[in-house]
């Protein structure tokens, strides 16, 4: 990655990580988003318990896929920085992490309860249920939490980069969601849709609800993902 795109992906995470307030996803600091550079080996993620509304793009820390260190920044890291780098490791094709702390669908991961698909809202992005994970162990908690809070993520999801790219969301037991897409930006864009689905399942299980028809939520899914995919135009650069 060149250094000017670099410098673009910086501007995105920083983007990102601003629009976690402006959405209504995160109380105080409860929120980060990283973008990864895979040319370079390298994420970049939002500091730890840095307010929002103080963030800049200098305030960005740069961290090594492989190992962990960080290799630009004065700052410490979110605390989250292992479990972003645990999810980069699994899933090669993924590029950016959000995770959030977002009312309704911590409410499902303090339950233990995967987000249903209850309708076409839900299957426009997310080809399945959104999956919980198992507890993790006293001993998982105990050493290298954060990074073990990535694989209790990966092992729910069998290491499967197209499971992963088909839901690309799931909730860590008791604690809350991590989204991931093809970009920072994606990925952002995934936790909102996961918090505004997690918000309709409530309301629609607190009424009662009916099994939706597979078709009806395979052609929403169609529609938007994959070879056959028809919503949108392109981007006018790209005509």
């Amino acid at each position: 990655m060149t250094a000017t795109a670099r410098a673009a992906l910086r501007r995105e995470v920083l983007e990102a990580n601003l629009r976690i307030p402006a959405t209504g996803l995160a109380t105080l600091t409860w929120g980060n988003v990283s973008g990864v550079d895979r040319e370079a080996g390298v994420f970049v993620i939002k500091p730890s318990g840095v307010p929002y509304e103080r963030l800049t793009e200098h305030d960005l820390v740069v961290v090594a896929l492989d190992d962990g260190r960080v290799v630009e920044g004065t700052l410490r890291p979110s605390t989250d920085t292992e479990t972003h780098r645990c999810l980069y490791r699994a899933f090669p094709t993924i590029g950016g992490v959000t995770h959030t702390h977002s009312t309704h669908a911590v409410a499902f991961a303090q339950a233990r309860r995967a987000i249903p698909v209850l309708g076409t809202t839900h299957a426009d992005t997310f080809d399945g249920p959104v999956p919980v994970t198992e507890v993790l162990t006293p001993e998982q908690c105990a050493r290298d939490y954060e990074f073990h809070t990535g694989q209790v993520v990966v092992d729910l999801l069998d290491g499967d980069e197209a499971r992963a790219e088909a839901v690309p969301g799931a909730l860590v037991a008791h604690h809350g969601p991590f989204t991931w897409g093809a970009t920072a930006t994606a990925s952002l864009e995934h936790a909102v849709v996961l918090e505004a689905v997690a918000e309709m399942a409530l309301h629609t299980l607190a009424l009662g609800w009916v099994e939706p028809p597979q078709h009806l939520l395979d052609r929403h899914y169609t529609r938007k993902h994959g070879p056959g995919a028809y919503y949108g135009n392109p981007a006018p650069d790209a005509a």
